[in-house]
């Protein structure tokens, strides 16, 4: 499965077609991309995987299921964290203000598939705000919280903090997989992507224990 960019952006820049490999077996340019310069992570002791995505992208949509299953047999010092981007668009920035709400209000877990589902399956318009608020206040979410949290100050930082590390980490397409800030995971489909990004996950707990 070979994705192409569309004028969306929304294809999977960092997955390109690849061969299946043994563990460590990788080739630069071909399984993942060298993030140069590197970046750095929240926390030298977890090792650092970053999904760059937007709730706009249906490339996302259909990868979402499958990264959640993945998430979920990861090891105590992997920590995987979500940043929704916007390539300067209005409406993925609104989608990105409602990831960053719902995540303050605690509200993201139970929600972020029906999220998805409301906007590639049931077309709701949740990049108008009106309509995303009404959305919402329905699944359960205080109105008060949720309005004066989307319009925020610190929504509004996140939201430029998402793409000033997409610009660091040159992304140029969703979904994209970053590990430990210095490999973009490379893929020939979404699961070739995660079993690429299981070894990169193993290449970084080798380098951090000193083993090359």
């Amino acid at each position: 499965m070979q994705f192409v960019r569309r004028t969306f952006i929304c294809s999977a820049v960092g997955l390109m077609l690849s061969a299946a490999l043994p563990s460590f077996a990788q080739v630069a340019g071909k399984d993942y991309t060298p993030i140069s310069p590197a970046q750095p992570t929240e926390d030298p002791a977890k090792i650092e995987v970053l999904e760059f995505f937007s709730y706009g992208c249906p490339h996302c949509n259909d990868f979402n299921p499958l990264l959640t299953a993945w998430v979920g047999k990861q090891s105590p010092d992997v920590v995987v964290k979500k940043v929704p981007i916007t390539f300067g668009r209005g409406a993925w920035a609104n989608a990105a203000k409602l990831f960053y709400t719902l995540e303050i209000t605690g509200d993201l877990h139970r929600l972020e598939s029906d999220i998805f589902k409301a906007i590639h399956q049931e077309r709701v318009n949740l990049f108008d705000e009106k309509t995303m608020t009404e959305w919402v206040v329905k699944k359960g979410v205080d109105q008060k919280k949720f309005s004066e949290t989307l319009v925020s100050f610190g929504v509004a930082s996140k939201v430029r903090r998402g793409d000033q590390l997409a610009q660091a980490y040159k992304v140029q397409g969703v979904p994209a997989l970053a590990v430990e800030g210095k490999y973009m995971v490379g893929g020939e489909g979404f699961n070739q992507v995660l079993a690429n990004a299981d070894k990169l996950i193993a290449k970084s707990r080798s380098e951090k224990s000193g083993k090359k």
